[in-house]
C-alpha cells in the first residue's frame, strides 16, 4: 500500500479559526491565572470531556451523575456499563497524560493501549480491548438502521494504521492542529476496532495536540462541541467520503470546534483574572473568593450553593459576606427574599 497522503485546502474559515486558536494559546501562556482556578477548571474539563465523549457513543448518564461517579460516589440508577465507560475514559486520559512526559512518538502500540483503557471490562469484553478487529464492521445510522459506511476489510487495518502513525510522526510544516484533526478522521475512517473507535479517535486527537504544545493548560473539551450537534459532527465526517476523501470540510468543522471551545475557555480565564484583581483590591476573604470563583464559572449563586462551598460556616456569616460583595458593587441580587440569586456584575 502507498503512504498516507491526506488532501485538503486551507480556506479562509480554517485560517480564521487557527488564528483564534493561536491567540487563545498565547493567552494561556502569558496569563497569570491562579493555580487553584487552573486545578478546578482542568478537573471540570476532564469531567466534561469524559461525559460528552461517552454520551456521543450512547451513554445516558446525566452530567450530575458523571460528576458524582468521577468523585467516587455510588450513584443509584446509573447504568453500570455507562459508569464503566465514563471511568474508563478517565483512566485512558491519565494514561495519555503520563505518556506525554516521555516525549515518545505516537505508535500503533500506544493507540491500541489507549483503546484497551477505554473499553476494558465494558459490554462483556466484546470490544476486544487493544486488539485490531478480525471481522468486517459497519457504521449504521441508529435511527434508520441503514449502513452509512463500510470500513476497510480487517486485513487492511494493520497497514493502514502503520501508515497513519508514520504520517503523524513525520517531520512536517503542517500546523499541529490540522495534524490532530487529520489523525482523528483517519482513525474513525479505518475503524480498526470492533467498538470504541470514536472515543479512541478523539483521545488520539487530544494526544496529538498535547504533544505539540497545544494543551491549553488542559482546560478545554472538544467533545462538548460535538455533542451539542451530533448530526453536524457525523455529517462533517461523512462529508469527507462524499467529497472523494477531501478533508477540507471536516477540518473546517474541527478547527471551528476547537476555536469555539478555546475562545469560551479564554473568556472564562479573562473573567477570573478580573476576579482575582477584585479579591486583592477589596481584600476579600476565602469565602468571598469561593463565591466569586463560582460566579465566574456559573450564571448565578444561591446561599445554599455557597453553604455547600463553605460547609463549616454559618449561614449568617455567609449572608454578611454576600452583602459586603454587593456593597462593593461586585455582585447584585435578584429574586424573592427566600429565593435570592446573586449575579456577578458584568462590567468589572
Amino acid at each position: 500500500m502507498n503512504s498516507l497522503r491526506p488532501n485538503w485546502t486551507i480556506t479562509n474559515a480554517i485560517t480564521r479559526d487557527l488564528t483564534t486558536i493561536e491567540r487563545a494559546c498565547g493567552f494561556f501562556e502569558a496569563a497569570k491565572l491562579s493555580d487553584d482556578w487552573i486545578a478546578r477548571m482542568s478537573q471540570r474539563a476532564l469531567l466534561l470531556e469524559a461525559h460528552h465523549t461517552t454520551h456521543i457513543e450512547g451513554t445516558r448518564l446525566t452530567l450530575d451523575q458523571s460528576e458524582r461517579l468521577l468523585a467516587g460516589e455510588d450513584v443509584e440508577g446509573a447504568d453500570p456499563e455507562d459508569a464503566r465507560e465514563l471511568l474508563n475514559y478517565r483512566d485512558a486520559f491519565e494514561f495519555v497524560s503520563g505518556y506525554l512526559n516521555d516525549g515518545k512518538p505516537v505508535t500503533e502500540g500506544l493507540v491500541r493501549e489507549i483503546h484497551h483503557h477505554l473499553v476494558a471490562g465494558v459490554r462483556g469484553g466484546n470490544a476486544h480491548p487493544g486488539e485490531y478487529r478480525s471481522v468486517q464492521n459497519y457504521v449504521v445510522n441508529s435511527a434508520t438502521g441503514k449502513t452509512v459506511y463500510t470500513p476497510p476489510p480487517p486485513s487492511d487495518v494493520p497497514p493502514l494504521m502503520q501508515q497513519m502513525v508514520e504520517w503523524i510522526n513525520s517531520p512536517s510544516e503542517i500546523h499541529p492542529v490540522l495534524i490532530a484533526g487529520v489523525a482523528q478522521f483517519e482513525l474513525v475512517h479505518i475503524h480498526p476496532f470492533v467498538d470504541g473507535n470514536g472515543r479512541t479517535s478523539r483521545l488520539l486527537s487530544t494526544l496529538c495536540l498535547y504533544r505539540t504544545g497545544y494543551d491549553f493548560k488542559r482546560l478545554f473539551t472538544i467533545s462538548e462541541f460535538y455533542d451539542r450537534d451530533r448530526a453536524a459532527f457525523y455529517s462533517a465526517i461523512q462529508g469527507v467520503r462524499d467529497a472523494d476523501m477531501d478533508l477540507t470540510g471536516w477540518l473546517e468543522f474541527f478547527t471551528a470546534g476547537l476555536a469555539t471551545q478555546m475562545q469560551e475557555t479564554a473568556d472564562r480565564g479573562q473573567q477570573v483574572i478580573k476576579v482575582d484583581l477584585l479579591i486583592q483590591e477589596h481584600r476579600l476573604n476565602d469565602r468571598q473568593r469561593s463565591a466569586l470563583y463560582h460566579l465566574s464559572d456559573h450564571a448565578s449563586l444561591t446561599i445554599r450553593q455557597l453553604e455547600d462551598l463553605c460547609s463549616d460556616v454559618s449561614r449568617r456569616t455567609l449572608q454578611r459576606d454576600l452583602q459586603a460583595l454587593e456593597s462593593f458593587g461586585i455582585v447584585a441580587k435578584t429574586g424573592d427574599t427566600n429565593q435570592l440569586n446573586y449575579l456577578l456584575i458584568k462590567e468589572l
